[in-house]
């Protein structure tokens, strides 16, 4: 019956999951140029219109940007900051144990604050890409730079999500643009992968998961290959603004949603 239900599922190619689709290649095509936001904007749309539901859409997301960071990645590991690399790893652990957690916890008894909590990181998340971040006259210290890897481990954790968090203290660093977008490719790797691992053993990892995964690998690999070969025609600052915008207003709809579930019981 299971089987069944999930042949239906990927046989149903409806408008649903054509918009699913069309937000997975934008997001992997923004994530190869600036490097980051296929998280944000997956989660943003596909979240706020409610296609798949947090837990599910956060695994799926988690399994796509590896994919994403992994292909991206090809051919500019030299560019890495291991130092810095290694700092943010080490919070990663903790911070995606602590969100995680907490996104079960949110998911089983208050999912109205859950998916406030989501309206509110994407809003936050869509106005600090309207900031410009400017770089810092030295490098981040190391206790510094691993509190960063642990909020960022924690939002992960949350909503498989991170990048205006990471891309802000990214960008502030007086470092090559090359640098930072190598570094933050390998964060999101080594992050969504953790992540996956916890999800697996927790015992999370649905065959949903993973056909929704499937159908949206060769999507995702598409929009990065399509980031590498053709960069946009706009500026990436232009670029970041139309994303900005966008995670702006799904993250001002999910928080009129989800307090009006929480008042009344019903999702607008």
């Amino acid at each position: 019956m299971c089987s069944r239900g999930l042949w239906q599922t990927a046989s149903m190619f409806d408008s649903s999951l054509l918009l699913l689709l069309l937000v997975l290649l934008f997001g992997s095509y923004v994530q190869a140029v600036a490097g980051f936001a296929l998280g944000m904007i997956a989660v943003a749309v596909i979240g706020g219109l409610r296609l798949l539901d947090i837990p599910t859409l956060a695994a799926v997301v988690s399994l796509l940007s590896m994919l994403n960071a992994s292909l991206s990645l090809g051919g500019h590991t030299q560019h890495v900051h291991r130092p810095m690399l290694m700092w943010l790893a080490i919070g990663i652990v903790p911070g995606l144990l602590l969100g995680y957690g907490l996104m079960l916890y949110l998911n089983g008894n208050r999912l109205w604050l859950l998916e406030l909590c989501l309206g509110v990181f994407i809003t936050a998340g869509g106005l600090s890409m309207s900031i410009r971040p400017r770089s810092w006259s030295h490098e981040s210290r190391k206790p510094f730079i691993w509190c960063m890897g642990a909020i960022g481990g924690t939002l992960g954790g949350l909503f498989s999500a991170s990048g205006p968090l990471l891309g802000w203290f990214a960008y502030s660093q007086p470092l090559p643009v090359a640098v930072i977008r190598a570094t933050l490719l390998s964060y999101f790797f080594l992050a969504t992968a953790i992540r996956t691992i916890i999800v697996f053993f927790e015992g999370s990892l649905s065959a949903s998961v993973l056909l929704y995964a499937a159908l949206g690998a060769p999507v995702v690999i598409l929009g990065a290959w399509l980031g590498r070969r053709f960069p946009p025609v706009v500026s990436e600052q232009s670029l970041k603004r139309g994303v900005f915008m966008l995670l702006l207003l799904m993250g001002l709809w999910i928080c009129v949603s989800a307090i009006n579930t929480g008042l009344n019981g019903v999702p607008i």
